[in-house]
């Protein structure tokens, strides 16, 4: 906010300069209800960062543009930072049923009022710039709603959870811990007092949430973080194993721009295959993985991983004939 609010007086000493107000630390001062000292600082800064080719004038105590073409540049943002607006805009928009979205409407209305006469709108950033997801589960609001104000009230959770292998529908009371958002759904992290340990559950499947009126002691960070990380994928647990994935020549190109884990390790060979070596705790996920890269990709280790491709490559198999 104090990088947003320094801009924005950034802004308007520009727009005053360029219309010949010859604008000075005293009026940017009284303008934005700052001391004198603090208003000449910001306009060293704006030489400094911007190169603004700000000339005192004596006769008329205010500030010109030695250069008149000079502007302020569009985008005063990190990649970081752009990143951030665009995945608040573009993504936590839709994934939340329009809850986010109202709160994401009202901070963009704020944040793009001083850049709008620069030229960088809403509009514009939209036109530049854009950010997708596909093969998520979009979450109703209502339903992010309850697990959100749930998970910072501390207050138990019941509702229905349907498990797309079965089909099965079943009633759940959880402790909620940790809300994830991983590849454009919403996950769930808390202790399910139906089943008596740990579970993650994605909020498109819930229905019929309601809060629990009592709240829960929490149990400590220490038994549920290592289930957030650590290893590939959404699916975590104790029992990891070390994954090596080789991938032919071609493949190794587009292979090695890729992260696919912070502590994933690269080995090159010399007809210029590689070797990806990741930490795996469920085969789950890294099965749908390799099987995107089909030919291109051979599991090396773990034995049982490689048998558990090799006879799903048998199912396909025999699907094609």
């Amino acid at each position: 906010m104090k990088d947003y609010q320094i801009f924005e007086r950034f802004v308007w000493f520009h727009k005053q300069v360029q219309g010949k107000k010859y604008p000075n630390a005293a009026k940017l001062a009284d303008h934005f209800g700052l001391s004198v000292r603090t208003a000449s600082r910001n306009i060293d800064n704006m030489r400094h960062y911007f190169g603004a080719p700000l000339q005192y004038d004596a006769t008329r105590k205010g500030y010109y543009y030695a250069d008149h073409d000079f502007e302020l540049p569009y985008l005063h943002a990190s990649q970081e930072e752009l990143l951030a607006v665009l995945l608040s805009r573009k993504l936590l928009a839709h994934v939340a049923g329009g809850h986010i979205s109202r709160a994401i409407q009202s901070f963009g209305n704020k944040m793009f009022s001083a850049a709008a006469d620069l030229g960088l709108t809403a509009a514009k950033l939209d036109e530049a710039f854009s950010a997708t997801w596909h093969g998520y589960s979009p979450t109703q609001a209502d339903t992010f709603q309850q697990v959100a104000d749930a998970l910072l009230q501390e207050r138990l959770l019941t509702f229905q959870y349907t498990t797309p292998r079965t089909g099965e529908t079943t009633d759940r009371q959880c402790e909620p811990y940790h809300l994830q958002h991983y590849m454009g759904s919403w996950v769930l992290l808390g202790w399910c007092r139906t089943r008596f340990d740990w579970r993650k559950f994605f909020l498109s499947r819930m229905s019929d949430v309601s809060i629990n009126k009592g709240t829960f002691h929490p149990r400590p960070a220490t038994e549920w973080r290592n289930l957030l990380d650590g290893a590939f994928g959404i699916f975590q647990g104790p029992g990891k194993q070390t994954v090596v994935l080789r991938f032919t020549a071609d493949r190794s190109r587009w292979i090695r721009e890729q992260i696919w884990h912070p502590q994933q390790q690269i080995f090159d060979h010399d007809d210029g295959s590689l070797d990806l070596v990741i930490p795996v705790a469920d085969f789950r996920e890294i099965k749908l993985r390799i099987l995107q890269y089909g030919s291109d990709v051979e599991v090396i280790e773990p034995e049982t991983l490689r048998k558990e491709m090799a006879e799903e490559i048998v199912k396909m198999t025999a699907i094609y004939k």
